[in-house]
């Protein structure tokens, strides 16, 4: 019979508060009851003693309250049975994001990449080694034996104080290290960062498709059109690129293209604030081990109706 009944928020508000209101207006009802009764005319109506007996013990039964309880009882058991059906029948509501149609396309951005430097020239093949010829045992034989000068002295030798010559510079400080090489940034690798949520959506085709739909979700969700773009009608697609760290966090967020209006801002932070969901991206993997990976992400800014 209540199958079909779906109460929204709404609704139980208004149910509330009806209640709230026939409750007052019960109490009112009551209350200007008993005070219409005049005591005066009560004293006269029983000034010959007809309440006896256990009828006495609340003096006058036109102003006795607890001759409703049971009726007081039974509202609030009625009122109580009625707001647990409300509670069970409330129905909640998935928040309904708008999504713009073809909303990861790029058909008309390009990307302008950096200008490739020229490869440096490959480094000059190392010296042959030396060779080592063998010397006759003639030519050895035939030089002049190295003769010995005695260095010894005694009490009576005069030794010659020597000019001590200025000690020569200091060697040169060695060269600094050459610049570390900055980690490269991929483009696309064999597993694509994926957001959170879809780790275990079955195959890649699978969980790609789920990262692409979480994406999206997240980015209309939280996503606050500027009200001075909203004033003047503007609409158009901001171009965010941004990179997955090998640890799943979102870094070097830039604004590639601005619609204007404070909508390429707005597409940022929604983007920078990624990093504050508690949960962070699957890496994107190249060989089988975590790399950087770049993402261009449009956004796309359009006023609904």
């Amino acid at each position: 019979m209540f199958q079909s009944l779906e109460l929204t928020g709404t609704s139980v508000m208004l149910v509330f508060l009806g209640l709230i209101l026939l409750t007052i207006g019960i109490i009112v009802v009551f209350k200007r009851h008993f005070n219409s009764q005049r005591a005066e005319d009560l004293k006269a109506k029983y000034a010959d003693g007809t309440l006896k007996g256990i009828e006495s013990r609340t003096k006058y039964p036109e102003v006795n309250a607890f001759a409703y309880t049971g009726s007081f009882t039974n509202y609030g058991l009625m009122i109580a049975l009625f707001l647990t059906f409300v509670a069970f029948s409330m129905t909640e509501y998935e928040e309904k994001i708008f999504i713009p149609t073809d909303a990861l396309s790029l058909d008309d951005f390009s990307e302008v990449e950096p200008p490739r430097t020229a490869e440096p020239p490959p480094p000059p093949p190392p010296p042959p080694p030396p060779v080592i010829e063998e010397v006759p045992e003639e030519e050895i034989q035939d030089k002049e034996q190295p003769t010995f000068e005695d260095t010894s002295i005694d009490v009576d030798t005069k030794i010659e104080k020597q000019e001590v010559k200025d000690a020569p510079p200091p060697p040169p400080p060695p060269p600094p290290p050459p610049p570390k090489k900055e980690e490269e940034i991929f483009k696309i690798v064999e597993q694509m960062p994926l957001f959170p949520g879809c780790e275990n959506a079955g195959d890649d085709k699978a969980k790609k498709e789920c990262s692409d739909k979480k994406l999206l979700e997240y980015i209309y969700k939280n996503l606050k059109y500027p009200q001075i773009a909203r004033e003047n009608g503007v609409e158009g697609t901001a171009v965010i690129q941004f990179a997955i760290d090998k640890d799943g966090s979102v870094f070097n967020v830039e604004i590639a293209r601005d619609p204007g209006a404070g909508c390429g801002e707005a597409a940022k932070k929604v983007v920078e604030d990624m990093n504050k969901m508690g949960q962070k991206w699957t890496p994107g993997k190249q060989r089988g081990r975590p790399v950087k990976v770049q993402y261009t992400m449009p956004i796309k800014f359009k006023l609904e109706g």
